[in-house]
């Protein structure tokens, strides 16, 4: 997966243009803004146009946000890392015909694949729709040092000045980043901010998360996945 961080003034390469993946249905489909509603006719829009499984993973989906809301956070989070980490790897080229593609969850899971970044961002919202709060995670780039590439992995910070927790698609296992020495953390971000990252603190913030074209267009493809 490279160059997923894209900022607007970033000097590598172009913004790839908005690819939006439209789902239409005859009933209610999803609403996304700052929460996820999840109703019947989308598990049967998905049932329809992707297969019984395909269903069934969005209900799952569904079952694990209603059934898990009061439980603890670090329950929480080990629930969403493995429920995501399930859905088979695939290239963005392969699975989208594009360089860069960040997919929703929705996405991830009709299409059952996708990469690090789309398993970062849908544990980010599925937790934030499980009631954690929003300052306690970030999605952060980082460089895989065994593999010498860019990664992306979902951090959560029980409070301000915690080491955060890793949850990744590499190493299932929920680690503190203290034991994550095979990553060099290089952005991280949320829909608060940006920040440039250090090692095992927070980081400085830069500015806004607007800048990251890339973020604004899933977001933006989430708020479009309404009755058509």
């Amino acid at each position: 997966m490279k160059g997923f961080l894209r900022l607007k003034e970033h000097r590598h390469g172009s913004v790839l243009a908005v690819l939006f993946f439209t789902v239409l249905w005859l009933g209610v489909a999803i609403a996304f803004a700052e929460r996820i509603d999840l109703t019947d006719e989308v598990v049967a829009w998905a049932k329809q146009m992707y297969g019984d499984d395909a269903g069934k993973r969005v209900e799952s989906w569904r079952s694990l946000m209603q059934d898990n809301h009061d439980t603890g956070e670090v329950e929480k989070l080990k629930l969403v890392n493995d429920f995501f980490n399930q859905i088979p790897y695939q290239s963005d080229s392969i699975l989208w015909d594009q360089k860069d593609y960040w997919a929703t969850p929705l996405e991830l899971l009709v299409r059952e694949g996708g990469d690090c970044e789309d398993y970062s961002i849908a544990k980010y919202f599925t937790l934030k729709e499980m009631g954690v709060a929003d300052e306690k995670l970030r999605i952060m780039y980082v460089k895989a040092v065994e593999l010498n590439q860019s990664h992306m992995v979902l951090t959560y910070y029980p409070n301000p000045s915690a080491i955060p927790k890793v949850l990744d698609n590499l190493n299932p296992q929920l680690l503190s980043a203290s034991r994550r020495m095979d990553l060099t953390p290089v952005y991280s971000f949320n829909a608060d901010g940006l920040w440039l990252a250090k090692s095992l603190g927070k980081g400085k913030k830069v500015g806004s998360s607007k800048r990251l074209s890339l973020w604004q267009e899933v977001k933006k493809r989430m708020r479009q996945e309404v009755r058509r």
